[in-house]
């Protein structure tokens, strides 16, 4: 199994006081935009501040709501806010782990392994008593960035049409994965065949993830059904509605040693072909 990606708060408030503690990149966002006031009114100590939108994402379009962002895009932001080679990163979100995860993906996807996810964000951070300090911090830039496309799998429409893509897990909450609402997206439902893995379902109530056994059984719920009741978990896929809290499904899968590749333009690159099929309820 990889190294796990997350750390808990306990664990980097001792990393943070030590001779090279990590480099803490705050990725708080919402639907509504990146929260920088939210940033600049308190964060950990020495962390700097990344756009979700404008660094983690390209522009809205083809590629969906949230299409991935180009390599030279990701290195320039690296090199901003000083993710070398050898840097430690750790990152982190107002709680509910959908940014963060994005922020992991995209750095493990140029190929950064040093990078994990502070359990809990923000919220578990406070909750220890972990400091925070205002106002903006300036990176040390890096000159000395690698990057290596293509470090995560992924999967594209084609690849579920042609049923390559393996059982795909749907990250939303059951109600627009059903049909029955959808906020957001202007077509309501989900890929026929998926699963419904909400990512709240991963989470317990103070906001940090299960422990490995119970998030693995979760991840898996319902996997075996959809894949003809086979005994071995098959190829997995995530999806949410624009590829940022499906990033969280690919996290957990990380963490309890279940490959789970990302379908980057989600729900809302697929329903932008009227050809692509549609289903609703369970």
């Amino acid at each position: 199994m990889n190294p796990r990606a997350l750390v808990q708060p306990e664990a980097l408030l001792a990393e943070l006081g030590g001779p090279e503690p990590p480099l803490v990149v705050d990725v708080r966002w919402s639907l509504a935009g990146a929260d920088r006031a939210g940033y600049l009114a308190g964060h950990l100590p020495g962390a700097v501040f990344c756009d979700l939108d404008a660094d983690l994402a390209a522009p809205p379009g083809d590629g969906g709501r949230h299409p991935l962002p180009s390599v030279d895009r990701l290195a320039t932001m690296m090199r901003r806010l000083g993710i070398g080679p050898s840097r430690d990163v750790v990152v982190l979100d107002g709680g509910a782990g959908g940014a963060a995860a994005r922020a992991w993906w995209c750095l493990r996807w140029v190929g950064h392994e040093r990078v994990r996810v502070l359990d809990g964000g923000l919220a578990a951070w406070v909750a220890v008593g972990g400091p925070l300090e205002s106002g903006e911090v300036t990176p040390v830039p890096a000159h000395d960035v690698v990057v290596r496309p293509g470090s995560m799998r992924t999967v594209e429409a084609a690849d579920v049409l042609a049923g390559t893509a393996g059982t795909l897990l749907d990250a939303r909450a059951p109600e627009r994965f059903r049909g029955d609402v959808e906020p957001i997206d202007p077509v309501a439902g989900h890929i026929p065949g998926a699963v419904d893995v909400p990512t709240a379902a991963l989470q317990g109530a103070d906001g940090r993830y299960l422990a490995p056994d119970e998030a693995r059984a979760v991840l898996l719920a319902g996997v075996a059904g959809a894949a003809g009741g086979a005994r071995v978990a098959p190829a997995l896929a995530a999806y949410c509605g624009s590829g940022v809290t499906a990033a969280q499904l690919v996290l957990v899968g990380h963490d309890v040693g279940v490959d789970v590749a990302l379908y980057p333009g989600s729900w809302s690159h697929w329903i932008q072909d009227p050809g692509h099929p549609i289903a609703t309820g369970d």
